[in-house]
């Protein structure tokens, strides 16, 4: 039996205004920047008519995105709370899907902006087998000294009290046509605001780290360490960070060209290092396994994997010769593609926006 998991970062899925940038202009949508405001209140009116006005069309991209990926098991990130999570279904899923999702999960996390990781699930697989939720945990509250995990290069950071996951390791037993499936969704630490000038991933690495050390512990604490790889467990979700990535050279007229880069660092070479678990999509060409462009201008810029479906050894072994869909049909018409790799946008993408989000979903048929 099988059932077809997927992850998608649905990038800022929020039924809240943010009027934060009528006095941080570093806070401010680029659009607004064109007109002096000096009135709070005109503000606050601009802001809500252009968020209404993008909104619509961002949210139907997001749902084609999905309803292209097509997964039984959806996992979410950067999703606002429950309500927003039930009007989007209702409202936009529903429209491209019918009555698909009707199981949906979510705890709030410890997201700063009130960002959250979700679960969406059918009752059935395509294949009629009952998809059943067993338990779910949230893992929000634990700290680094909870889990042993505190260190001097988190010390510039962190305090040792801290909560070790940024949003949280939504925990899910499930059981598909009764057989276990365990689900870790994470959303690690951005690579952003980081506390050196320039790219914050180095800063930044040691927190995303912790993030994949303590998911690690997690999962062997759970299952003993050294059973843990003949279990069915997959992590999934947003982990901000990359093994390798395709750096992007050129310009829209001159045409781009493309290199593969290894790292020599990521904080994901926690999960891959020994073989603790396996990223199916490393099963596609090299320059073929990315899931979101990133750009400061045309001097930086490169593709990279940022969203995964790692598996457990056992449940990588069973599904061995299947490789990983990647969604990029929502991607804005600035995302440069290596060769061969076009697809058809979906129906109003823009030039930046509106897109169905900055990341693409990535999704796999799971033999369970």
């Amino acid at each position: 039996m099988s059932v077809r998991l997927a992850t998608f970062n649905i990038e800022n899925l929020i039924t809240r205004f943010d009027f934060s940038g009528f006095r941080n202009h570093l806070r401010r949508d680029r659009v607004m920047r064109l007109y002096d405001v000096d009135s709070k209140e005109l503000y606050e009116q601009m802001e809500q008519a252009r968020v209404v006005a993008s909104t619509d069309d961002t949210r139907q991209m997001s749902a084609l995105a999905i309803a292209d990926a097509d997964a039984d098991i959806l996992c979410l990130q950067e999703v606002d709370n429950m309500p927003a999570l039930h009007a989007f279904e209702y409202g936009y899923l529903f429209r491209m899907v019918g009555h698909g999702y009707m199981q949906k999960y979510l705890v709030e996390g410890n997201d700063t902006r009130g960002i959250d990781v979700a679960v969406l699930m059918r009752e059935t697989t395509r294949h009629g087998q009952p998809i059943e939720l067993v338990d779910i945990r949230s893992n929000a509250m634990l700290t680094y000294a909870d889990l042993d995990l505190f260190t001097d290069e988190l010390a510039a950071y962190e305090k040792p009290h801290d909560k070790v996951f940024k949003r949280d390791c939504l925990e899910l037993d499930l059981k598909i046509g009764g057989r276990p499936l365990t689900l870790y969704v994470v959303h690690f630490k951005s690579m952003g605001n980081g506390r050196e000038p320039g790219d914050g991933r180095t800063s930044t690495m040691p927190v995303r780290e912790a993030e994949a050390r303590a998911v690690r512990k997690i999962i062997e604490d759970r299952f003993g360490a050294d059973r843990a790889a003949s279990k069915n467990f997959a992590i999934c979700g947003d982990m901000n960070d990359y093994q390798e990535k395709v750096v992007v050279t050129g310009s829209r007229r001159l045409g781009h060209h493309f290199a593969h880069v290894r790292e020599e660092r990521s904080a994901l070479d926690v999960f891959s290092t020994d073989g603790f678990a396996v990223n199916p999509v490393e099963r596609r060409p090299e320059m073929d396994r990315w899931t979101l462009y990133h750009a400061r201008g045309p001097q930086e810029q490169h593709l990279c994997q940022l969203d995964y479906i790692w598996l457990s050894p056992a449940l990588a072994a069973r599904n061995a010769t299947v490789i990983p869909d990647i969604v990029r049909g929502g991607q804005p018409y600035r995302t440069p593609f290596p060769p061969g790799q076009e697809v058809e946008r979906f129906p109003r993408i823009g030039w930046d926006r509106p897109k169905a989000s900055d990341h693409c979903p990535v999704v796999m048929e799971l033999n369970i």
